[in-house]
């Protein structure tokens, strides 16, 4: 209440951690051939007017105390966890770290019409791009509670800290008006090509879903906006849920240990993908500490992390 009659914003404080790094930021800001030097962090309002690091540098900063949570669940419901995970450090990286890690989950579905095969992945990517970059953006900082991603089979859903901006309602959002809580942190996306302009985000996301039966939903509390992703295949999926077919992830678990190991082209024919997207799921396993490599070059395989 104090914030909001005194017009104080969190990302404009001064933050009370002086010993900031910048690492992750910078390679992010590189690969977005923005500059991050000293003068442009002061445009960006990195650093205040008395040359002191502000809460958006901490935000945006190695040692961000702001986190994500995200858990995979079997079936629809919270009652057996498959996987979970807490990503730290700069928003920059928590960013490229989740996406990674839903991506890796949203698996392709193959039809055949006529002669022509048809992917379908289970969520359309710019949809969870925008829900993603709409958590990052807008939530409200000054809570310490993390935001939270739930994937389950049918569904995932972005739990964003804070609720509506005073003033605004959900009709407005539908209809692309947008009142920004972290104006600043707004301006850094969009400088980094992340954003294009305010309030066109749901709008993109509605429009992932076009001639689909389920639509994204949204719902808000006081403190808290949550978006809802259906899995455009899960009607697809048949029996109990504790039988869908296994994930990517799962199937490359399983063939290596009932092997002992498993090599590239092992996960190129189990999962039937390309040799980049077998390279790419192996090196995710690697990074997330589930297989280990042993060998190099022709004689490289992986073994299951015990």
């Amino acid at each position: 209440m104090i914030k909001e009659t005194d017009g104080d914003r969190f990302e404009a404080m001064r933050c009370l951690n002086q010993e900031l790094t910048f690492e992750a930021a910078k390679k992010e800001f590189a690969l977005r051939k923005v500059d991050i030097r000293p003068q442009q962090m002061r445009t960006l309002k990195l650093i205040n007017q008395d040359n002191l690091y502000s809460n958006l540098g901490l935000l945006l900063s190695d040692q961000c105390i702001h986190t994500i949570k995200a858990a995979v669940f079997q079936g629809t419901d919270q009652t057996i966890f498959k996987d979970r995970r807490e990503f730290t450090g700069s928003l920059m990286q928590q960013m490229n770290e989740v996406y990674e890690f839903i991506d890796f989950r949203n698996q392709t579905r193959a039809t055949i019409e006529k002669l022509l095969r048809i992917d379908v992945r289970d969520y359309p990517e710019i949809a969870v791009r925008e829900a993603l970059l709409n958590l990052l953006v807008h939530r409200d900082y000054s809570f310490s509670a993390s935001a939270l991603i739930s994937i389950y089979v049918d569904r995932i859903e972005f739990i964003s800290i804070g609720g509506l901006v005073p003033g605004i309602d959900l009709e407005d959002i539908m209809v692309g008006i947008s009142v920004c809580r972290n104006q600043d942190l707004a301006n850094v996306f969009y400088r980094l090509h992340l954003i294009e302009a305010y309030g066109t985000g749901m709008g993109k996301i509605m429009k992932a879903y076009e001639g689909m039966e389920e639509k994204p939903k949204i719902e808000t509390t006081k403190n808290a906006f949550k978006i809802i992703l259906p899995n455009i295949n899960a009607k697809y999926e048949t029996g109990n849920t504790s039988e869908k077919s296994l994930s990517n992830e799962e199937k490359v678990l399983e063939y290596a240990r009932s092997h002992g190991v498993v090599t590239r082209n092992d996960v190129m024919g189990l999962l039937e993908v390309s040799t980049s997207t077998a390279a790419r799921v192996i090196r995710r396993m690697v990074k997330s500490n589930l297989l280990k490599q042993n060998g190099k070059a022709r004689s490289t395989n992986y073994s299951v992390i015990k």
